[in-house]
């Protein structure tokens, strides 16, 4: 695990990359890259949406030339704080504090998920793309940016001991793994010689049908409750 997967590193990370965040951001992921990425997303302009590790808000400025408004989270005050400066409080953009693994949503709440930039930091990704499953209604949307596996030794190295880097093939298999059965991944790229993100684009699969009130009971009484966090 890297040591921006710890998400009280992430946190104090941020609290000092957020006053240069939109500078450097354009030099990885720009307004082409994002552009690209909504056509994917292919948003109406009724729809509910929740953009998951908003941060200052870029994805969220495309996301609200497409729908009326966006539900932002992020874990991390200093980026919001540059998010208000941008949208304000109470406009069209509704912000939650709160965490990708643990959302504080209600099942079905949304018609499509977005989340750029974010996974990377997330100690179980597969426990959030669970998450998102959860809160998007089935047959909606959810479209993740992550950052592409590094093809050189050495840049393999750096990359694992700061997050979470990852190729297509282990994007499918987090995917397979929160209940995802179709998702597609797409490589982007600025230009040749700079980091490349890679893009996925799922869909919610329909509620599995309930097992009978028998096999419930059966199973009630075979299985010790499951430990929670305290």
């Amino acid at each position: 695990m890297g040591i921006l997967e710890d998400k009280a590193n992430a946190r104090l990370f941020y609290k000092y990359f957020s006053r240069v965040y939109d500078t450097i951001n354009p030099y990885i992921w720009d307004d082409r890259m994002r552009n690209q990425a909504l056509e994917w997303f292919d948003a109406d302009r009724d729809d509910r949406v929740l953009d998951v590790g908003a941060g200052t808000g870029f994805a969220t400025e495309g996301l609200l030339n497409h729908v009326d408004e966006v539900y932002a989270l992020d874990q991390s005050r200093g980026q919001f704080q540059q998010a208000f400066e941008k949208f304000g409080k109470d406009g069209k953009v509704r912000f939650h504090m709160g965490d990708a693994e643990r959302l504080p949503f209600k099942d079905d709440s949304f018609d499509k998920l977005w989340s750029s930039g974010s996974i990377e930091y997330w100690p179980n990704p597969v426990a959030a793309l669970r998450e998102f499953r959860r809160v998007v209604k089935p047959g909606g949307t959810v479209l993740v940016v992550g950052p592409d596996y590094p093809k050189l030794k050495p840049f393999q190295m750096l990359a694992d001991a700061i997050m979470l880097f990852y190729d297509a093939e282990e994007a499918e298999e987090m995917f397979r793994a929160a209940g995802f059965e179709d998702t597609r991944h797409f490589v982007q790229q600025r230009h040749r010689g700079t980091p490349r993100a890679i893009t996925s684009v799922a869909t919610v699969p329909a509620a599995e049908e309930s097992a009978s009130p028998a096999a419930d009971a059966v199973d009630e009484a075979a299985e010790e409750p499951p430990a929670t966090d305290g």
